[in-house]
């Protein structure tokens, strides 16, 4: 085989394995969520304790889906463009609700985990956000995903700090998704 040869298998197999690994994911406004969460247990939290990033896409191995739920994750509120609204993890990034989630039950798996991650681990109160108000439920790949209010919480995975909101008033995966406010109302500036 001939170098030529070689290199564009190489560079087929990286490609190959990058999809693999990154998921399938899309952003499009037009794709819609196939699958719900069956029934998830909900439980409150009061613990307090560290902070962690956002983790848990779906194409995460059992291990670390264990231990991303064992993590603790820090829910605080930020002044932001859109007023004081909730964040999580040690970057405070903004967490939003999505419209489709029935009760506390998400409906964003798959693909759409890929492009908005779940908040998932230990829910602690920082700083703004109210203690009783979180809570934890059980996503259908068995991670525990923190709750607000009862709305299950998520990160967009183009916001890449504190100052980011580009996930708020989107359309993607058959419904809109939201920044919170710490009395758990979603902020609407439409």
């Amino acid at each position: 085989m001939t170098t030529t040869g070689m290199t564009k298998r190489a560079a087929l197999l990286a490609a190959t394995l990058a999809l693999a690994a990154g998921g399938c994911g899309s952003s499009s406004s037009k794709s819609s969520s196939s699958s719900a969460a069956a029934s998830p247990a909900t439980t409150s939290t009061a613990s307090s304790g560290g902070t962690r990033g956002y983790g848990g896409g779906a194409s995460s191995a059992s291990t670390s889906a264990a231990a991303a739920s064992a993590a603790t994750v820090s829910v605080t509120a930020k002044s932001s463009k859109l007023g004081l609204i909730l964040a999580a993890g040690p970057k405070r990034k903004t967490v939003y609700l999505f419209e489709s989630d029935t009760g506390s039950a998400s409906s964003c798996n798959g693909g759409c985990a890929s492009v908005w991650p779940p908040v998932t681990g230990t829910a602690a109160a920082g700083a703004g956000a109210v203690s009783a108000d979180l809570g934890t439920i059980t996503r259908s790949d068995g991670t525990t995903q923190v709750t607000y209010k009862g709305h299950p919480l998520y990160f967009f995975a183009r916001d890449g700090d504190a100052g980011d909101s580009y996930g708020e008033g989107l359309k993607s995966f058959g419904a809109s998704w939201y920044a919170l406010t710490p009395s758990g109302k979603k902020v609407d500036n439409s």
